[in-house]
């Protein structure tokens, strides 16, 4: 199997012993507390799940200014962005580096423990470094970007350190068929047998295009299955809610798959929207779940016209260090049913073809037809799915 980024073996921050993750819980209770923000508590889900191997806890600042303008930590570590504690909040007494610190769940009643981190820094984010770490990562400061208007807002307390993750959030309890971990991911892999693994990012329900381009991908890559990964944390106002799309994508699955040559799972992340550089997080993420190929499509991770159709993909070839991934990466055009040929393509394969051969909606078309109760083209969507994102967006 495919070993995970920059280590021959998975390393996670999750206290796996239950007796020690007890007497964690215990000392939380008397140990000074912050409340994170979101991403913070979604950046603590992926270091315990694995997925971020092997950081051993949050950047401080130097790593994190390194990290954005290098994708490379200080100490030559590849690591695509900054993976952040910031917050806006202190406890009522002061904190000390060396101290370990209560890291509170911002996403659950009650906000509880998440995650100890034991801090080696505490350190302020300046304006200056705020706007560096937005232009590298986001390739703007635009405050309209809704990833950079999400990041600006956490704070700029920035809490560094190695932690112990105690729980996975709201993520385990509210998606139990669907969240998993990279090293279960591994274990599932390992189970089928499956040497060559094709994965397929999505924040969205997936469309016959969507369907065509994981088969198109399994099919000249070879591979012996397919996992179809999807976020199950904060989305833009307006995407489909998680519960929604792991319907949408069971359903399809169960009808348009072969049988067990799909696996369907989710992660514990707020979708960041940073284009290319998210790109090659996502990549990160699928080495360390033992994929062994990454599809990456038009606009992948992207919002509005901040980046470029295929930045996501030249990246890879023009940015991302030629060590830093074993992953090989499947690059897709975008997908669309030709009318001409009667069947998904990828577009810029069919030259011969003219826009008014390919049905095309748009996600405000897609969305005011759900909303009516109009039954979208067959070409654009299984009726099978449709009608579960049509009963979702008539009880809007």
């Amino acid at each position: 199997m495919i070993s995970p980024v920059g280590s021959a073996q998975l390393q996670t921050c999750f206290v796996n012993d239950a007796a020690e993750r007890q007497q964690c819980l215990a000392e939380a209770e008397h140990l000074p507390a912050v409340t994170i923000s979101s991403q913070a508590a979604a950046n603590a889900v992926m270091l315990g799940a694995g997925y971020f191997s092997p950081l051993p806890g949050f950047m401080n600042l130097a790593d994190a200014l390194s990290s954005a303008q290098h994708m490379r930590l200080t100490n030559g570590t590849f690591f695509p962005l900054p993976v952040l504690c910031l917050t806006d909040q202190v406890s009522a007494a002061p904190l000390q580096t060396g101290q370990r610190i209560a890291l509170r769940d911002p996403n659950r009643a009650g906000n509880p423990v998440l995650a100890i981190i034991t801090l080696d820094a505490i350190e302020t984010l300046s304006n200056a470094d705020q706007a560096q770490i937005t232009q590298c990562v986001y390739r703007t400061q635009d405050p309209k970007h809704v990833g950079v208007a999400t990041f600006n807002q956490q704070g700029n307390i920035l809490l560094s350190g190695p932690i112990q993750v105690l729980n996975f959030s709201y993520f385990s309890e509210d998606f139990p068929e669907t969240f998993r971990t990279a090293g279960q991911i591994r274990e599932a892999i390992s189970a089928a047998g499956w040497q060559s693994v094709v994965a397929f990012q999505t924040r969205n329900p997936m469309h016959r295009a969507h369907e065509a381009l994981c088969k198109i991908a399994m099919e000249r890559l070879g591979c012996d299955g397919l996992i179809i990964h999807m976020l199950l944390g904060k989305l833009k106002p307006g995407d489909i809610p998680a519960d929604v799309r792991d319907a949408a994508i069971r359903t399809m699955v169960e009808h348009y798959f072969v049988p067990n040559s799909v696996m369907i799972a989710g992660y514990g992340f707020d979708m960041l929207y940073a284009g290319p550089r998210e790109a090659v997080l996502h990549a990160y993420f699928r080495q360390n779940m033992g994929a062994t190929h990454f599809i990456i499509g038009r606009d992948h991770a992207g919002v509005g016209d901040y980046y470029g159709a295929f930045d996501a993909q030249t990246i890879f070839s023009e940015e991302v260090p030629q060590d830093a991934l074993q992953i090989q990466i499947f690059n897709a055009d975008h997908t669309a049913y030709s009318t001409k040929l009667d069947q998904v393509v990828m577009m810029r394969e069919v030259t011969e073809h003219t826009p008014d051969d390919f049905v095309l909606l748009s996600g405000t078309r897609v969305r005011e037809m759900l909303s009516q109760g109009q039954a979208l083209p067959t070409s654009f969507s299984r009726p099978e799915v449709a009608e579960i994102l049509m009963t979702h967006y008539q009880q809007q």
